[in-house]
């Protein structure tokens, strides 16, 4: 009974734990958006639906749906990613609770400032509708350089329906054409390594 009652407790501590590095679900009695979760920043990246066409070079259109819907900055004001043609465009979605998205931070940081003089964007969606003062002063704690804004439900849908993942953190890597040359999920080193490599791709082509 001393043994179970030990391995209960172990068990438990490292569940905590893990949790910390991995997940932690976004429950509608904790915050705004159900459906939203963290994911496991194990590395998982899934560049689009189809492999081959990534392989020859033949990226997909980004979705409509990504590239019409309305983006809101924190003064208010809406544009559309589609205006953004002609740039590399990293969206990011995140939120101030989100462990994981907290630690890809800096590397989105780092390719902000090495890519800023190459019509290359990261734009950070928030996907939890938290207030303008606490993406603000989340913003400014954790010195971001890049566009801070939101992703409506809407957005959120058209994320979930290209990723197949109900999640954050996870991005979405477009090129100057409007083509989705990448979707990345977590902040383990392989999703951020794979994210950094397609991003540098893209600027350069």
């Amino acid at each position: 009974m001393k043994n179970l009652f030990a391995n209960l407790i172990l068990f438990v501590a490292l569940s905590v734990a893990f949790s910390t590095f991995t997940a932690c679900n976004n429950t509608a009695s904790t915050q705004k958006k159900g459906p939203v979760i963290e994911v496991a920043p194990d590395g998982s990246t899934a560049a689009n639906a189809n492999p081959e066409a990534v392989k020859s070079g033949g990226y997909p259109p980004a979705p409509v749906g990504i590239m019409q819907s309305d983006i809101k900055d924190l003064e208010g004001k809406t544009f559309k990613i589609e205006d953004k043609k002609g740039k590399v465009v990293l969206l990011n979605l995140w939120a101030t609770w989100c462990g994981p998205c907290r630690a890809e931070m800096p590397e989105l940081v780092a390719m902000q400032n090495k890519y800023k003089d190459r019509d290359f964007e990261v734009l950070g969606l928030n996907a939890d509708e938290e207030s303008v003062e606490a993406v603000k002063s989340f913003g400014e704690q954790m010195k971001l350089n890049y566009f801070l804004g939101y992703a409506d439900n809407k957005l959120v849908s058209e994320f979930v329906k290209l990723s197949k993942q109900q999640g954050i953190p996870q991005s979405v890597l477009i090129n100057r054409d409007g083509k989705t040359t990448g979707v990345f999920f977590g902040s383990g080193a392989r999703a951020i390594n794979n994210m950094k490599e397609a991003v540098d791709k893209a600027v350069n082509e």
